[in-house]
């Protein structure tokens, strides 16, 4: 009986220790059980990598600091578009989506140690309050003083911004007078629509400078006035368009092509294939249309073009783009920042991928880059890299694998970034004297009703020689430099003259106007 019991007592006890150690050996010989560290279960390395340096390292660290350059490192391993958000960006990131943003609607500029207004945005908060272009910003709030020291221009605006309906108090002078102003900070519209206007009989104009909220929206009303005008030809600027929202470059795509066409798809290893098609009528499907791109045209924008070239819909002008064919999704982290993370690759109709090769790392994307735009400033044309070919439904051969591959090329002529051409605005001698000639000449040019008469007045002049007069003795040494471009330079100065008068519409139409390549990539009549 007693021997039944001790029986009975151990059999319960030995199957719990062999249960244990045949347990352990198993996750031993899986590797998740560490002797060393007596754990049940390995942690992540970077986890483990973390902690050792955070207890162990010489020196000591910002746990945040150190977390966004392992996270940043780390995501560039992937590919070079996937980016860690901090939380203190998160906010200005997503605004750059955004069709408005909260503030006061004016453009700032600084000269010597003043800030200075530079532009008042139409019916904004401080359109409605009276500040005017060459008001000098004094203060904030009557506790900060903003003119009589150096700042950084980040930090003016987010002296100046700040939520929806909040007041902002700001001393000012106009001429030798001083005085406060009490704004109403609001919603301040911004369009994704810098030009929209008829260069000839016949023949419109859209430049469209990112797809954010609503660019769609803007893009209808830029486009119903031109129709009204008996446009029957239509050009899309897409130069420097970085891109942005998919759903807004597939809704413009959809007013150019008839319907049930396949726009653009989407596919990656944990995103099922998504087609995107044309659905209703569109507003535009039969006129001609040209396309111009440049080195800086990505993301949605080479969506759009790549539709229209694959579909023989339009002409593609200008130099090879970008090339950015990954689709990255926002996720939300604890921290209140964001991961923006590569999920799938976009295809064009014909199936192209415009990705450009990023298998030699981060860096080397970058450097290939900043080379190419170097090399298209001299006019040198990249006809060997073209990628894959596909063939149109007309038989016209397309290129993936690299950017769009335009169908007529034009060379640039812009000025190479060096150090003559860092003084014009790393010194701001250009914004500086645009701003000086502006308020000098300010009268004469509110009078002008239209930027055509505006360049019949101030063309002739000699800006160069203006420009020379203004700078610093040492910033004309670097001056000297420029002679060569000086043509390129007094264009730039006019165009930004009238940006001041008719904002972005004025900059576009002065520079069209008189860039003898724009006349280069107009269609052939």
């Amino acid at each position: 009986m007693q021997q039944k019991n001790n029986s009975s007592w151990f059999t319960p006890i030995s199957y719990a220790v062999i249960l244990v150690i045949g347990v352990a050996l198993g996750a031993f010989f899986k590797g998740s059980f560490s002797l060393g560290s007596l754990q049940w279960q390995n942690k992540n390395p970077m986890q483990e990598i973390m902690e050792i340096v955070q207890s162990k390292y010489v020196d000591s660290l910002s746990t945040d600091s150190t977390s966004i350059k392992m996270a940043d490192y780390y995501l560039s391993q992937l590919d070079p578009h996937s980016v860690y958000i901090p939380p203190a960006d998160l906010v200005e990131v997503n605004e750059q989506l955004m069709s408005n943003f909260k503030g006061i609607g004016i453009e700032f500029q600084q000269f010597r140690d003043s800030v200075f207004v530079a532009y008042v945005m139409k019916e904004g908060p401080a359109d409605k309050a009276g500040l005017k272009i060459g008001d000098i910003l004094l203060s904030v709030d009557d506790s900060i003083q903003l003119s009589g020291k150096k700042w950084e221009g980040d930090e003016i605006r987010k002296k100046i911004k700040g939520p929806a309906n909040s007041k902002l108090r700001l001393g000012v002078k106009r001429a030798n007078k001083v005085f406060k102003v009490l704004i109403d900070r609001d919603n301040v519209a911004v369009s994704s629509i810098d030009a929209a206007y008829m260069i000839q009989p016949e023949l419109g104009y859209i430049r469209i400078n990112k797809f954010a909220d609503r660019t769609y929206e803007s893009f209808m009303q830029a486009l119903e006035p031109l129709l009204k005008d008996s446009m029957k030809s239509l050009i899309i600027d897409l130069r420097g368009n970085g891109g942005g929202l998919l759903s807004e470059a597939v809704a413009i795509a959809d007013e150019l092509l008839p319907g049930n066409k396949l726009i653009v798809y989407t596919q990656g290893a944990h995103a099922p294939r998504v087609d995107y098609y044309s659905k209703r009528e569109g507003l535009f499907e039969q006129g001609a249309l040209t396309i111009l791109m440049d080195e800086t045209s990505a993301s949605a924008s080479e969506v759009l073009a790549g539709t229209l070239q694959d579909w023989d819909r339009a002409t593609i002008v200008g130099k090879r783009s970008f090339g950015k064919g990954l689709v990255q999704q926002q996720f939300k982290l604890s921290n209140g920042g964001a991961l923006r993370l590569t999920t799938a690759k976009y295809y064009t109709p014909l199936g192209r991928n415009i990705q450009t090769p990023y298998n030699n790392g981060k860096l080397a994307y970058e450097h290939a880059f900043i080379n190419r735009m170097q090399e298209d400033a001299l006019g040198k044309q990249d006809s060997a890299i073209k990628g894959t070919p596909f063939k149109t439904p007309k038989g016209h051969v397309v290129y993936g694998g690299g950017g769009i591959y335009p169908d007529v090329w034009v060379a640039g002529n812009e000025l190479i970034m060096d150090t003559a051409y860092k003084v014009l605005f790393d010194q701001s001698l250009l914004n500086d004297f645009v701003y000086q000639f502006y308020l000098k000449e300010q009268l004469p040019i509110a009078a002008f009703k239209t930027t055509k008469d505006f360049l019949n007045v101030y063309q002739s002049q000699n800006l160069w020689n203006a420009l020379v007069q203004f700078a610093k003795p040492e910033q004309r040494t670097k001056l000297v430099l420029l002679q060569k471009n000086k043509t390129l330079i007094e264009r730039q100065i006019l165009a930004l003259v009238a940006r001041m008068r008719w904002y972005k519409e004025g900059y576009y139409e002065v520079q069209n106007a008189l860039d003898p390549n724009f006349s280069k990539m107009l269609p052939k009549t």
